[in-house]
């Protein structure tokens, strides 16, 4: 380990802590940045805030237990693999699926539940791709720029702001040398005088020459310092700004990830909407929800006995006999009527 460089170090930011004190309680000027580069700062960190509140929401939407999230950002950060987790529409798949094997899978209501289950579970495969994708295409460049790319600008920008802390200490060291230098040419011009006043006077100006000079530089020397100070500092200012330049790129980089956004949020979306337009056209058209629709219209529009007047019910009794006795009305009416459909069970499907 270098002592020497380590001190140095020390001093330096010493330095650079009392100057950056005296700038904010106002005791020492501050070297002013270029406005195009402080826009570009501004920049950069909107982009960075931004970024952030969009992965951050983006986690909340594909995950919205915020359990789960923290799990997996544990695991993220342990360099693990994360657990595989049953997704709602494939818990809800196996419990439609549990629920057609006890109560009857070939029954209508229990075959109905084997195919919602597999639709569920087929929503399912698709929600696991899409999550792939968005965590691939979208999430993985922000979070790129958030870890990487921003930390770079971040140690660049520090280092802008040591190298103009520099500079102002500099032009400090300057200013004082050259205040010495000027107390001390006046000091030699104007000797003691043979009172006592005088001699007290040239006393305490002495005294403060010694101290100045003391804590201040040559001229030549703060004067070769502040140009040293001066050429790095505009230096590392060219070097942000071309860093940060590169927000431009990054905003590119970003609408392209955000077009696999949409990209893949559509073609999940149309492949829902496909797989739910099949199963209801499936079921719309069974046989078995044919029967139970037409047989509840049957029970809701046949007239109901209870409900009839007492005059009514033996007129009922009196043509359902003429009808047992002649057979002729009813045999009429079959072979007339067209052939009906059947349900299962051998039951006609009355027309309504």
């Amino acid at each position: 380990m270098d002592i020497t460089s380590l001190a140095v170090d020390a001093g330096a930011f010493i330095n650079r802590v009392v100057q950056y004190t005296e700038e904010a309680l106002g005791q020492a000027e501050k070297t002013q940045l270029d406005s195009r580069l402080e826009s570009l700062l501004d920049r950069a960190e909107s982009t960075k805030t931004w970024t952030d509140k969009i992965i951050s929401q983006t986690e909340r939407l594909l995950q919205p237990n915020p359990g789960a999230r923290l799990e997996d950002k544990l695991y993220k950060g342990l360099d693990w693999s994360a657990p595989q987790r049953q997704g709602p529409h494939e818990l809800l798949s196996e419990n439609m699926i549990n629920a057609a094997l006890e109560l009857g899978q070939h029954t209508p209501y229990g075959s109905t539940l084997v195919r919602c289950g597999e639709l569920e579970r087929q929503i399912s495969v698709a929600n696991k791709k899409l999550l792939q994708s968005i965590a691939i295409n979208f999430l993985s460049p922000l979070s790129r720029f958030t870890d990487e790319e921003y930390t770079v600008i971040q140690n660049e920008r520090r280092q802008l702001v040591n190298k103009r802390l520099d500079l102002d200490i500099a032009k400090c060291r300057l200013r004082k040398a050259q205040e010495a230098d000027n107390e001390a040419r006046g000091l030699n011009s104007n000797p003691a005088g043979e009172d006592n006043i005088s001699n007290v006077s040239y006393m305490f100006s002495f005294l403060r020459v010694r101290w100045l000079k003391m804590w201040a530089q040559e001229v030549s020397q703060a004067e070769m310092e502040l140009r040293i100070s001066q050429s790095v500092f505009e230096r590392q200012s060219e070097i942000t700004t071309l860093l940060l330049e590169g927000i431009n790129t990054t905003h590119t980089a970003h609408l392209r990830s955000l077009n696999d956004f949409v990209e893949a949020q559509a073609s999940y979306y149309a492949q829902c909407y496909k797989l739910t337009q099949d199963l209801r056209t499936q079921l719309t058209s069974a046989p078995s929800l044919v029967c139970y629709n037409n047989n509840w219209h049957l029970a809701a529009n046949q007239p109901s006995t209870s409900t009839l007047p007492l005059v009514t019910i033996p007129h009922l009794a009196t043509s359902s006999t003429i009808n047992q006795a002649t057979h002729q009305p009813t045999k009429a009416i079959q072979a007339t009527s067209p052939k009906q459909p059947m349900c299962p069970g051998n039951q006609p499907i009355l027309s309504t």
